[in-house]
């Protein structure tokens, strides 16, 4: 039986990155025919289809996903044997998944002393919300993503990073009109939050006594935490925001906690990659870089 070649491997785990052939090409330094040519040699070599192709796109097949799982780890041990052999450590790439907000606040910063405590490694970011941004992890698109959610579901490994606190707020400007003291005056304010399947709301009243019946006058779905504080700076709400995203305008006094003794629940920021990944080995050297520098 014949072995597919290393290059014909790396074509196809770029055609599987980019999702696009051309931009494949590009990457690998070949012609848009010879780079069709070699995908279609290795797909007749193995016997299976590997790519769905429409005229701008190409979709791994079932077939595809299996075989680019073993790739990988072809071209990874590819990588370290030449490691082995010339003991200078290789450049190599590792995509970060995240949210907008955390990810421009926290890891757009930290892109430049991650970048000098290992110079062969070149992060780059991928924004989405959640559920985009783990789809992209099983198909590849991604190495890893940082995010809150709770997941249950197999094949995935997790690293806890950073303690992700909330605080309930409003604007001073808005409780100086109607002030919020107890339960009953929800009934005079707007609930500013993200979305209906994701209540950051919940992080407050969990911690609740279960005869409290928080009703809002109205609720405000905004789809970003962004969105979120914005609103609520300018007096439209109330909102459950995570601390560290508003811990400027507490400070200053842009927004402020009308229930500052409240126990509010509190979540994980954690680093969630693919079980197996070739790269496991760098990926948990990143925890241990994530964790060292504080949220922003």
């Amino acid at each position: 039986m014949q072995l597919p070649d290393i290059e014909s491997l790396r074509c196809f785990a770029a055609a599987a990155h980019h999702r696009n052939f051309r931009k494949a090409a590009r990457e690998v330094a070949l012609s848009p025919a010879a780079f069709s040519d070699r995908i279609k040699r290795l797909e007749d070599q193995l016997g299976v289809r590997l790519f769905q192709r429409t005229t701008r796109t190409c979709h791994l097949t079932p077939d595809g996903e299996r075989a680019l799982v073993h790739a990988r780890e072809a071209l990874e041990a590819s990588r370290r044997c030449v490691v082995a052999a010339s003991r200078e450590p290789l450049p190599f790439d590792l995509v970060i998944g995240t949210r907008f907000e955390l990810g421009l606040s926290w890891l757009v910063p930290a892109l430049e002393p991650l970048a000098a405590s290992q110079p062969e490694r070149r992060l780059h970011l991928y924004f989405g919300d959640t559920d985009a941004l783990l789809a992209a992890v099983e198909r590849g698109a991604c190495d890893c993503v940082v995010t809150s959610a709770r997941l249950s579901q197999a094949g995935a490994e997790t690293a806890a990073l950073h303690e992700e606190r909330y605080v309930f707020v409003a604007a001073p400007s808005l409780l100086s009109v109607r002030p919020m003291r107890a339960f009953k005056d929800a009934a005079e304010h707007t609930l500013l939050d993200l979305h209906a399947d994701l209540p950051l709301f919940r992080y407050f009243l969990d911690g609740r006594p279960p005869r409290e019946a928080w009703r809002f006058g109205h609720v405000q779905r905004l789809g970003t935490i962004a969105a979120v504080a914005a609103q609520a700076r300018r007096g439209e709400g109330v909102a459950v925001l995570p601390r560290y995203f508003v811990a400027k305008d507490l400070q200053k006094r842009a927004l402020v906690e009308p229930f500052p003794k409240a126990k509010m629940s509190a979540d994980y920021f954690r680093l969630v990659w693919r079980a197996g990944h070739p790269r496991a080995e760098d990926l948990v050297r990143l925890v241990a870089e994530l964790r060292a520098l504080p949220l922003r």
